[in-house]
C-alpha cells in the first residue's frame, strides 16, 4: 500500500479514511521510470511507463492504419499534480463529494502509475461523455485490450467515479503486454 507522504493533506482536503474505504480505492504509487510517450499539438509532454508508452504506440498505429486518429490528452499525474487538481475543483465551489466523481484523492489516481491516459480525437472537446460517440471510442472497445489496456471508469463503476469513456489504462500481463 502507498505510504501517502503527508496523510494530513488528504483529511486538509476534506477527505476521510472512510470516503476512501466506502469507495473501495485501492492507492497507486507514482512511477519511478517514465518516458516521453507523446508530445501534445500544445507542447505538453505526456509521460507513461516505458512498457505503457510502447503499448500506446502501438495502439496508437494500428488505429491509424484503419484511418482512426486519436492522441494523448493525459498521462502520467505526480501526486502534487493531482492535489492541485483537487484543490482547484474545492476552490470553485464544488463539495468534495462533487469533485470526487471525477478526480481521485491525491495518492490514488492510476495517473500516478504511468500507465493511465485520457484519450481524445482531433476536433471534439476532450475529456467529454461524447467521447463515447467517436471512432476513436468504437475502436478501442474493439482493440484496446488486445494492446493491453482496459477502459477504467465503465458506466455504473464501483468506485464512484462518474462514466468515463476516454480514461483507459494499461495492465501488464496482457497479450501484447
Amino acid at each position: 500500500m502507498l505510504t501517502f507522504s503527508h496523510p494530513q493533506s488528504l483529511l486538509v482536503l476534506g477527505v476521510t479514511p472512510q470516503m476512501l474505504r466506502a469507495r473501495g480505492l485501492q492507492a497507486c504509487p507514482e512511477a519511478s521510470a517514465l518516458m516521453l510517450a507523446e508530445t501534445g499539438d500544445d507542447g505538453r509532454e505526456h509521460l507513461l511507463e516505458p512498457q505503457a508508452a510502447a503499448a500506446w504506440w502501438a495502439m496508437k498505429q494500428a488505429a491509424a492504419k484503419v484511418g482512426v486518429s486519436m492522441h494523448l490528452v493525459s498521462a502520467f499525474r505526480s501526486v502534487g499534480r493531482q492535489t492541485e487538481i483537487l484543490r482547484d475543483k474545492l476552490i470553485s465551489g464544488q463539495t468534495i463529494e462533487e469533485a470526487l466523481t471525477w478526480v481521485a484523492p491525491p495518492g490514488y489516481s492510476e495517473h500516478h502509475s504511468g500507465r493511465a491516459i485520457d484519450i481524445g480525437v482531433p476536433g471534439q472537446p476532450a475529456l467529454e461523455e461524447d467521447f463515447e460517440t467517436t471512432a476513436a471510442f468504437d475502436w478501442l472497445q474493439r482493440h484496446a485490450a488486445a494492446h493491453g489496456f482496459r477502459l477504467s471508469y465503465p458506466r455504473g463503476n464501483t468506485s464512484g467515479y462518474g462514466y468515463e469513456p476516454w480514461h483507459w489504462c494499461f495492465h501488464e500481463g496482457s497479450p501484447l503486454a
